[in-house]
């Protein structure tokens, strides 16, 4: 088992802000967890009760709507931590995450962590950082909801995810969403994200290799209306 205060994971979310010794004893405490593709992690109504700090792989966060429909809200990737919102609110999950690929994570409790919250000011305002951001990202989405039309909300999904998480060697999108996931990323029919994506191969903006989608042109995508 790895330890806390030699991972250089943490460098990319809040806990780089923690001393060493905070780091130390979250070592000791924290479970080391493998976690296979499509196996949900939480569901809402779960009480987290800590912090998941995703050594590799990704996820998708999701809420299930009253018609039974899943709106994907947020992916969280290599580096970044789940469940921060559990640390601030005794309340339970309102989003359910599921693991899209095979992931590596360390599970942290609440119960250890919750002091350096209270001693460590860089971290409180680090972890409160994180969660401002998470809103904005949520104003976002609302916006691009209401504002934007499916083409434009299915690009831009295509542009975040090359260019947050890159591409396979064959220049392939890395992360491998099902055409459900991509209708439940921008909030529309299964269909309907098909339809789109089948128009965007023909335009030459996209092309398929199997399930994999691969962007031919970057800049024509940007230019979707």
């Amino acid at each position: 088992m790895g330890k806390c205060e030699q991972c250089i994971i943490k460098q990319f979310n809040s806990l780089k802000a923690l001393t060493k010794d905070e780091l130390m004893r979250i070592s000791n405490c924290k479970t080391s967890q493998t976690i296979k593709k499509g196996t949900v992690i939480f569901e809402e109504g779960d009480s987290v009760n800590g912090v998941y700090c995703v050594k590799d792989g990704i996820c998708k966060l999701s809420k299930l709507s009253e018609n039974g429909k899943d709106q994907i809200v947020k992916m969280v990737v290599k580096g970044q931590l789940l469940g921060q919102r559990s640390l601030i609110s005794d309340e339970t999950s309102n989003l359910q995450a599921t693991a899209l690929n095979d992931m590596e994570v360390c599970f942290i409790p609440k119960s250890e962590i919750i002091a350096d919250l209270q001693n460590n000011p860089k971290f409180s305002f680090d972890v409160l950082k994180e969660m401002a951001l998470d809103l904005k990202e949520a104003d976002d989405i609302i916006v691009n909801m209401a504002q934007k039309s499916v083409r434009q909300r299915l690009a831009e999904t295509l542009i975040h995810i090359h260019n947050s998480f890159g591409v396979n060697p064959d220049g392939t999108l890395s992360v491998l969403l099902s055409r459900e996931d991509f209708a439940n990323i921008v909030g529309t029919a299964t269909e309907s994200a098909i339809r789109v994506l089948s128009q965007f191969k023909k335009d030459g903006l996209i092309s398929t290799v199997g399930k994999h989608i691969k962007i031919e042109d970057l800049n024509g995508l940007k230019r979707v209306e």
